[in-house]
């Protein structure tokens, strides 16, 4: 038996004028799936935990966050195929908008414009004797690594995640040394990357086309990467990834698994859906376990975009779904639909709200006929825990191994 995992990203909601983005959408496969399936809420790291999508995903891989979760900086990395090296510490960066030393815009306007040409601009920079790795990720997104000595994760972030903030100056989180010189070689980076990209070609042409500049970079979640038990050791099965994202992509590579590239897969509401659910289709002919990742849902979300949120649904109903229950062996495949976390429209960001799953297979179904989060709440599988995911799919798929006697 096979398992195709599909989690659309932040998908989860409350209510605005009296509907979710789910309720509200057609999406007639989705209730195909919950109809013919068994259904529930999922809290992916824990109730009343707001979860980010690295440590999210990390828990529905089944690997506790809380033990193996080393910071966002490393599974960025990963995501863009950068070898970390032992005592690399990885930042994950926003390229932004700063005007008069306060930020106008943390995402620079979302427009990629020229960022491949700045991000070459800042990359094998030297501070100090330590070695600066700088990669444009997905979007507005960047990876900065610091190479050499005596470095240390334990740093605060230069982001304020908050417009019309100044930059914050990084500091120290222990009393180490290593700690107080990388943060010290953190602010040097900032200063020196704003000088750089302000008076960048790149830029001056971002404005002269309407657009915000580019002229400076905000740094979170900084960790030095460390292994984890590889998925396939982990389980005794061959697991297959399909996602756009630079940080989900790090973390499916973080626990092993083999990535799928797909052309147009970039992450956003116009990425290649029809090409993604045509890349998990074939990877199950040859994979136990295929995890398909779809970030739209999310991005929207954070944009507080309501109809943009429920078209989004409707696009994967079309796109995605339909043509796996088309062309999927359904009598050998365990489908499962969730999401990672909520992403309430009406807050922009990430919330502890329980997500729907359903679970299309040999299962004991009940009586729900939508998917959606009030009537995912009836169902039979109840509240389950992210963690305790895995098990059941191996169940389901025959490859769960007897505990005791």
């Amino acid at each position: 038996m096979k398992a195709l995992l599909i989690i659309c990203d932040g998908m989860g909601d409350r209510l605005t004028n009296g509907k979710t983005p789910l309720e509200a959408a057609k999406k007639p496969n989705f209730d195909r799936i919950a109809r013919d399936g068994v259904t529930g809420l999922v809290h992916t790291v824990a109730p009343g935990v707001a979860p980010g999508s690295d440590t999210s995903h990390l828990a529905l891989f089944g690997y506790d966050p809380c033990e193996c979760y080393k910071g966002r900086g490393p599974l960025e990395a990963l995501g863009e195929n950068v070898k970390l090296e032992k005592g690399d510490v990885a930042i994950r960066g926003n390229f932004a908008t700063v005007e008069g030393g306060v930020i106008k815009d943390r995402r620079a306007g979302r427009d990629e414009y020229g960022l491949d040409e700045l991000a070459k601009s800042l990359d094998g920079m030297l501070i100090d004797d330590v070695k600066v790795i700088f990669r444009k990720a997905t979007g507005h997104r960047a990876i900065v690594v610091f190479r050499g000595k005596g470095l240390s994760a334990k740093v605060s972030d230069t982001d304020p995640e908050e417009v019309g903030s100044h930059i914050k100056s990084s500091i120290a989180l222990d009393n180490s040394q290593e700690a107080k010189r990388t943060a010290m070689i953190v602010n040097k980076f900032t200063e020196k990357a704003c000088k750089i990209l302000d008076g960048h070609k790149a830029n001056k042409e971002r404005v002269k086309m309407g657009q915000l500049p580019a002229n400076a970079v905000l740094g979170r979640s900084a960790g030095i990467s460390e292994p984890v038990v590889p998925f396939g050791e982990k389980y005794g099965i061959r697991a297959a990834a399909v996602a756009g994202v630079t940080l989900v992509k790090g973390v499916c590579r973080s626990v092993g698994m083999d990535m799928i590239s797909v052309e147009g897969a970039n992450g956003h509401r116009d990425t290649n859906l029809k090409g993604k659910a045509d890349a998990a289709l074939k990877a199950l002919d040859d994979h136990d376990f295929v995890f398909l990742h779809i970030k739209g849902t999310d991005e929207v979300s954070h944009d507080g975009d309501f109809e943009g949120k429920k078209r989004m649904i409707e696009r994967i109903d079309k796109e995605v779904l339909e043509k796996i229950l088309k062309k999927a062996d359904l009598k050998n495949t365990t489908i499962i639909v969730t999401a990672d976390h909520s992403t309430p429209i009406g807050l922009k960001r990430h919330s502890a709200d329980p997500v729907p799953i359903a679970i299309l297979g040999d299962v004991l179904t009940d009586d729900v006929k939508k998917f959606d989060e009030r009537s995912c709440a009836k169902g039979y599988l109840g509240h389950i825990m992210g963690r305790d995911m895995m098990n059941m799919i191996l169940d389901l798929t025959n490859h769960s191994k007897l505990f005791g006697g």
